[in-house]
């Protein structure tokens, strides 16, 4: 059995508002499941940017997503005030698995909880790499107790 990802606010190290989009919403009328991954990845790379200092565009180590999955919980919708809280649930030599919660603001249980992991590669070469030191030390830092 999958141990699910945990969906209580308190459980999260740091928290990015997220703007809905009118075109977020489906035919159903509520945010698209596809649409959660793009909030996970805004909100783990925006962390990395501003805390980690990873240059998207001239770094020679960058990470590739390749795993991902997510639990739906309750349907959101635009024009929603939304946050995603952002953890890190495991931190290798060269991986890292977040977790984020998608929470409507001010509410303590996520609508949306999931997953994905980051490979480090080094650009040039495409090969794994070791996380580099300062964005390791902005992984540490967010990272939940007991893991490795």
């Amino acid at each position: 059995m999958v141990e699910k990802t945990t969906a209580a606010r308190g459980d999260y190290r740091v928290f990015y508002p997220i703007t809905t989009r009118w075109m977020d919403n489906d035919i159903y009328g509520h945010v698209n499941n596809v649409t959660y991954y793009s909030y996970f990845d805004s909100a783990v790379n925006r962390y990395l940017i501003e805390e980690g200092g990873l240059d998207i565009h001239r770094a020679p180590v960058v990470g590739f997503v390749v795993n991902s999955s997510c639990d739906y919980r309750a349907p959101i919708a635009y024009p929603q005030a939304i946050e995603a809280g952002l953890r890190v649930a495991r931190l290798g030599n060269s991986s890292v698995t977040y977790e984020v919660g998608i929470f409507r603001r001010g509410e303590d249980s996520a609508c949306a909880a999931g997953s994905f992991t980051h490979v480090f590669v080094e650009r040039a070469a495409n090969r794994s790499v070791a996380i580099p030191e300062p964005i390791r030390r902005a992984l540490q830092a967010i990272q939940m107790e007991n893991t490795q």
